[in-house]
């Protein structure tokens, strides 16, 4: 059964304790000799014990990634393939609760500057009229998240995938990866370190990758996801960037593809944790 504290507001909760399970089948036509680089697989985090397997295929026939170690234990697994039909599978039982992730000076010296998506530069003035007089930062990461919240409407396709923060404020819409870079620019711009985390996301509806903010309050990294579409305790962690630059489930390099078919699968092993946007919550 899951495990969760009540909320007590600026005070943490507890990731679930229920088992999560994970997974993804991805399909894709190659027209032109490439390498792949797929980042699906969860993050090896002290604390968690995974149970996974990974199988990747070109035209039926199965080979061997090359796996990558990145930042925050991204797991990368790159192939080169001629032209055909490249198919992944991945499931993973996830169990246990992983150790606070670590913080390193650069991490957080990283984090606060401007990127690619995330442009914090164009804020400063903007987010310190609108936020600047909060100065609890657990308040701070509430009200970041409910005014993106409330000022972005979710419409899967309404954005573009070269859209930045900037972007998706004037657009007024966007998916989980706008509504995540937006909230990194702000607390960026109020010079707070942010940064973005791809994960497996057990209740969201629509089912698929999503991808949320990780903001370092007091000493930790709290996970903060202004859509509100699943509960951040069941979330399990596969990728940590500065942006979805460094955090995309699919990367092509040199040739052509076309992506056929993806299904991500996530749920626990039982009920769902309560969620609440005044919680502080780290990623499990």
């Amino acid at each position: 059964m899951p495990s969760w504290r009540q909320k007590v507001r600026g005070q943490s909760v507890a990731t679930t304790t229920a088992n999560r399970e994970v997974g993804t089948e991805i399909e894709v036509e190659v027209t032109a000799a490439t390498t792949l680089e797929f980042q699906v697989a969860v993050a090896r985090m002290p604390g968690l014990d995974i149970r996974e397997s990974l199988t990747i295929t070109l035209n039926g026939n199965e080979i061997q990634p090359r796996e990558i170690i990145g930042q925050h234990d991204t797991r990368i697994h790159a192939i080169d393939v001629e032209q055909g039909t490249v198919k992944l599978s991945y499931s993973a039982t996830v169990a246990g609760e992983a150790e606070p992730a670590p913080v390193h000076d650069i991490d957080v010296t990283t984090y606060l500057r401007p990127s690619r998506y995330a442009e914090a530069d164009k804020f400063f003035g903007f987010a310190a009229t609108e936020f600047g007089h909060y100065t609890d930062s657990a308040t701070l990461l509430e009200k970041v998240a409910a005014w993106v919240g409330a000022r972005l409407n979710y419409v899967p396709g309404s954005s573009d995938p070269i859209d930045g923060a900037a972007d998706t404020l004037l657009a007024g819409a966007g998916v989980c990866r706008d509504y995540a870079h937006l909230v990194i620019a702000l607390l960026r711009a109020l010079n707070v370190p942010a940064r973005l985390v791809a994960v497996y996301p057990p209740g969201c509806d629509p089912m698929d990758f999503h991808a949320v903010a990780e903001a370092f309050v007091d000493g930790e990294w709290r996970v903060v996801d202004a859509t509100c579409l699943a509960p951040r305790q069941s979330m399990v962690r596969i990728a940590t960037g500065r942006d979805a630059a460094d955090t995309a489930f699919l990367d092509n390099h040199k040739g052509s593809i076309n992506l056929t078919n993806m299904v991500v699968t996530a749920y626990v092993d039982g009920e769902l944790p309560i969620d609440s946007i005044d919680h502080l919550v780290s990623l499990s």
